[in-house]
């Protein structure tokens, strides 16, 4: 990806994916904007990106990938700290199995 494409924004790489409408007509009429537009909308009609085209929209980048691998490594550390605690609890006789 080129500089000029990491600084468009969103919406701007929104619109070249071919956004496809998605429908929720439960609770009323479509109220789909007839355009894309900048803000949210808003509705229960709305437009996606087509599918399968998720590389620059969305939780698929790299910024997600890694803040989902720190709530991982804290996740692990607290199991690791708890199972820790609780082995020195059980070998000091506080914990009784």
């Amino acid at each position: 990806m080129s500089r000029t494409d990491k600084t468009k924004p969103v919406w701007v790489r929104f619109l070249e994916h071919g956004p496809r409408p998605v429908h929720d007509h439960r609770y009323g009429p479509c109220d789909l904007p007839p355009a894309l537009t900048r803000e949210e909308s808003g509705t229960r009609c709305r437009w996606m990106p087509a599918i399968g085209q998720t590389c620059c929209l969305g939780p698929n980048g790299r910024a997600a990938k890694r803040e989902m691998g720190d709530w991982r490594r804290a996740h692990n550390r607290r199991d690791r700290y708890a199972a820790r605690l609780e082995a020195r609890r059980y070998a000091t006789g506080e914990l009784d199995d």
